[in-house]
């Protein structure tokens, strides 16, 4: 539970802070890169349907019970699921732990990248030579380590404290964008992007797999079940509209990956149009830390827009990291550790889990297929709450409870039921996908239902802790 000190002091702050959550790398260098490879115009119409029917369900739910609750994730599953499925929220915290233990070395990676469009070092082909130097690399850590302290020294002053960071940081990134986007529409011929990103081919649309990249997405990009809406929410004032500002978090996330599109395919349809296969299917670091140096470099004025562009990379990754924090933190408080030690011990943590993903890239890109795809079941147990609960119930008694400015309908009813079967449906998809890698290599199935398997089965052993730890933090608030 809060005490009053704790809450954010206002809509404005409370907002900033929600997109900075939800605003991250992946609107800023997935977004473009995914749209580009499933049909542009194609995929924008299936994103916007699971914006409906994943993302903002599962915003509302988690809205909803941060406010009413006011608990963390293991409190708050402790509460709605019954003592036994205290894990469950555990495993939510787990899974934001070990995305941030790999997250802090991208930024880490951005960081670098700012210091280096700074500094003129990106001049050229100097992105190709630079990236090879650079990354897996010892000095990958020092950067490591600097993420880290950006995001311990944020959440440490608590929810003011990233009130008072997110009230400068998500303005800039926001203007930051917005004129990078003018910038990019600009160029001659960037209206051949424009078409591209805008116009679908609607026979695209038959494609399973646009629909599935759509779905996941929205899984990633806009926070949606990760708990990170549930941690915030549970700062807010009691008269905040749970309705209205669900809405707001997620067309405003995702108006930011819109722009961020705009800003990258006009970019590359006015710059390099012959190459726009190749660059969109560079993989996130080779679309961000390679060819976007090299665009910025054939433009005029590209070395202040490049400064620019990874100043906003930087401002994405450190509010989104601070939530991640938050959020585990706020577990480790629930367990019964003091949160000053909790943070601490958690940045530390993080430091040593992220030191394999920092040095060695298949250990990276194992972690981050095993736990974002962990994310999906993230988002299913959020959804076994409102269906346990009674979904009409649930939107009567949670959501649309108290002075809303809009009232849910009962669309939400079958829509979070949906939600249940969309994340299986994702998981199924990305198995089958990965059907043709080495059971036990870096991307194989084995690799990651045994690490799954293994964290389930310690959380699940150590529910008597949560509870405990959640029975001695009441009796201190109470």
């Amino acid at each position: 539970m809060t005490t009053a000190t704790q809450l954010f002091s206002s809509r404005w702050g409370l907002m900033l802070a929600m997109l900075g959550m939800a605003v991250g790398t992946g609107n800023i260098w997935r977004f473009p890169r995914i749209a580009a490879s499933n049909g542009g115009g194609s995929f924008l119409v299936a994103w916007v349907v699971f914006l409906m029917l994943w993302s903002v369900p599962l915003i509302l739910a988690e809205f909803a019970l941060g406010k009413r609750m006011r608990n963390g994730t293991v409190g708050t599953f402790a509460a709605m699921m019954g003592e036994r499925f205290a894990w469950m929220g555990a495993w939510i915290a787990w899974v934001a732990a070990a995305i941030g233990f790999y997250y802090a070395v991208v930024m880490g990676w951005t960081l670098r990248y700012f210091l280096a469009a700074i500094t003129m070092q990106l001049r050229g082909e100097r992105s190709v030579q630079l990236w090879e130097e650079f990354s897996y690399t010892p000095q990958v850590l020092v950067f490591h380590a600097l993420a880290l302290a950006m995001g311990v020294i944020v959440v440490l002053k608590g929810i003011r404290g990233i009130e008072s960071v997110v009230r400068i940081l998500m303005p800039a990134l926001l203007v930051l964008v917005v004129v990078l986007a003018v910038r990019a529409v600009t160029l001659p011929g960037a209206v051949n992007g424009l078409e591209f990103l805008f116009r679908p081919n609607w026979s695209d649309l038959l494609d399973s797999n646009i629909w599935l990249q759509a779905l996941t997405q929205n899984a990633w990009d806009t926070g949606a079940g990760w708990g990170l809406v549930l941690t915030y929410a549970v700062f807010s004032r009691r008269r905040e509209d749970t309705n209205l500002n669900s809405f707001l978090l997620a067309f405003g996330n995702n108006s930011v990956s819109l722009l961020a599109g705009v800003m990258v395919l006009c970019t590359v349809f006015s710059i390099m149009p012959g190459a726009a296969g190749q660059i969109v299917g560079a993989g996130n670091e080779g679309l961000t830390f390679i060819w976007i140096p090299q665009l910025f470099n054939a433009m005029p004025g590209g070395s202040f827009f490049m400064v620019l562009f990874f100043m906003a990379l930087v401002f994405a990754a450190w509010t989104s990291l601070v939530a991640m924090f938050q959020l585990v933190g706020l577990a480790l408080e629930e367990a019964g550790i003091e949160r000053r030690k909790a943070i601490i011990s958690l940045a530390a943590a993080a430091f040593v889990f992220g030191i394999p993903s920092a040095l060695w890239q298949p250990f990276f890109l194992n972690q981050d297929n095993v736990w974002s795809v962990a994310l999906m079941s993230c988002g299913l147990f959020f959804a076994l709450i409102a269906i346990r609960y009674g979904v009409t119930r649930f939107r009567a008694e949670m959501i649309n409870s108290g002075d809303q400015d809009m009232q849910v309908g009962a669309w939400w009813d079958w829509a979070i039921r949906l939600v249940a079967i969309e994340a299986l449906a994702l998981v199924a998809w990305m198995i089958w996908s990965a059907r043709n890698e080495p059971l036990w290599g870096p991307l194989g199935v084995g690799n990651m239902f045994a690490q799954w398997i293994v964290v389930a089965v310690v959380l699940i052993a150590l529910n008597g802790v949560f509870l405990r730890g959640l029975k001695k933090r009441s009796s201190k608030v109470g």
